[in-house]
């Protein structure tokens, strides 16, 4: 009887018997298969994930609206501290979740995925506990300070509660998906997110409007009903990962802490949650420069930046896809795979984006349509288009490199590239209000500071080592590893 994996060659009479030719392994698309088809591949399930989350935001908007103006304002005050965690949740910290499973994986050290998966659970934990205990403690003041008052106030704070208050639920799911995703496995957590999305619209929609002998109970309800959505999706995933479907499953057999584990994850995790960080700082300060110049240009500027951060899903969508790939690389030391991998990525996210935002730059009514007929405001935001619409390019650019370097374990650069792009944006915004500018020399600080992010990101990514070093070398050395770059 044959082993597996060994072939019998027939042996004639007399010879002597030739040695058992071995089969080829398996290869693993990720480290062997084309590069462009495969990250596409995996970056499929992501944009379906995404618009999901774009049509939760409308649905929301849309029945939020119909409780009145006041908690209408009162989820925009929220909004920025939600967009903060669920980016680092999901995109900072996740990614370097994945990019650490992916590295353990690619050095074929099923064992220290296992250890990494427990120990990235427990610092999503932490970090909701944190987020949790911070806008619990400190959410009401935090949200006087941005202008709210009397019942915009009071509904803000009133949804905070509720939503913060199941932070942990938010980071566990998120982490979760990460660990899957960072097996190379994006449709299950893709999947998940979509359905956990339509539980979110009707759940939300039903404990916030009411239904039947179901109370309205507003912004708390709505709230409550995108926990409860979370909730179901992190379930269902913990579920695939327990089971010992995965490739990769957690270990809480004979657990103990190991600090080269929590390092591996946060020595890119920690330095990544800056990113999103400075990404809302950015906004924010551009805002309220704008919001000096009069209600109609912020208004049309708010227009444009929607379409901004729509298309900028993409980039988010394949850089996410490239983490895997870029880690499993690196795991293997095939340094120079890794390398091709990002710049793939940044080319593929670079010209996605700048097609669609060169377009909306040549026929920016067909956006502006959709949301307002005031002819000030159809203005300004056909002049923020036109500005900065096909610069869009260079914030997808940044956006695919950063989460390449996540996969590298590199990603202090696209960070710094970030930090500079906020010290641009105070320093010109400053220079410019002083000498009382127009909306139009606003627009090109804009648009400016998104070439110079994309340029410096690029820079980084080029001029940082990422051969073997760290956590990374005792993968590469490992007996079978490869080492270096080819």
């Amino acid at each position: 009887m044959s082993e597996i994996g060994v072939a019998e060659i027939p042996v004639a009479a007399g010879d002597k018997p030739p040695l058992p030719r071995i089969k080829d392994p398996v290869k693993n698309p990720l480290l062997d298969g084309p590069i462009l088809r495969t990250l596409l591949w995996l970056a499929a399930p992501n944009v379906v994930a995404l618009t999901a989350g774009t049509c939760v935001a409308i649905a929301e908007t849309s029945y939020i609206g119909r409780l009145g103006v006041e908690p209408l304002a009162a989820m925009a005050l929220v909004f920025p501290f939600v967009i903060l965690m669920m980016t680092m949740s999901g995109g900072a910290m996740g990614g370097s979740v994945a990019s650490s499973i992916a590295r353990a994986l690619g050095a074929n050290d099923t064992d220290r995925a296992a250890a990494l998966a427990v120990h990235a659970l427990m610092i999503g934990i932490c970090f909701g506990l944190v987020f949790m205990s911070s806008m619990l403690i400190f959410g009401p003041r935090l949200l006087a300070m941005l202008g709210g008052q009397g019942r915009v106030l009071s509904e803000a704070i009133g949804y905070s509660q509720i939503f913060f208050g199941g932070a942990v639920i938010l980071w566990v799911m998120n982490t979760l998906a990460a660990l899957i995703r960072g097996t190379g496995n994006m449709k299950l957590p893709s999947a998940v997110i979509l359905n956990s999305a339509l539980f979110q619209i009707v759940l939300g929609g039903i404990l916030g409007l009411g239904l039947g002998p179901i109370p309205q109970f507003g912004m708390r309800g709505v709230a409550a009903g995108t926990l409860i959505a979370f909730s179901l999706g992190a379930s269902i995933m913990a579920w695939y990962l327990l089971s010992g479907r995965s490739r990769v499953k957690p270990s809480f057999k004979g657990f103990r802490f190991q600090r080269a584990m929590f390092y591996d994850i946060l020595q890119v995790g920690a330095i990544a949650c800056f990113s999103p960080l400075q990404v809302v700082l950015t906004v924010t300060i551009f805002t309220h420069l704008l919001a000096a110049l009069g209600t109609e240009i912020l208004a049309g500027y708010g227009i444009g930046a929607r379409l901004e951060f729509m298309l900028t899903s993409v980039a988010f969508a394949v850089g996410i896809a490239s983490v895997p790939m870029i880690g499993m690389a690196i795991g293997a030391g095939r340094v120079a795979r890794a390398r091709r991998i990002a710049w793939m990525a940044g080319g593929v996210s670079f010209a996605a984006v700048g097609c669609v935002g060169g377009f909306f730059a040549v026929f920016p009514d067909i956006w502006v349509n959709i949301f307002t007929d005031n002819a000030a405001v159809r203005a300004a935001s056909r002049q923020y288009l036109s500005t900065a619409a096909p610069l869009f390019a260079f914030i997808g650019l940044s956006i695919s490199l950063y989460f390449s370097s996540q996969g590298a374990a590199k990603v202090l650069g696209p960070v710094l590239a970030q930090t500079a792009r906020l010290a641009f944006i105070i320093a010109g915004g400053w220079w410019l209000s002083s000498r009382g500018a127009t909306a139009a020399q606003f627009f090109w600080l804009a648009a400016a500071s998104m070439v110079l992010l994309g340029v410096l990101a690029t820079a980084a990514v080029r001029f940082t080592n990422w051969g073997p070093g760290g956590p990374i070398l005792t993968f590469a050395s490992r007996p079978g590893g490869h080492s270096g770059e080819r």
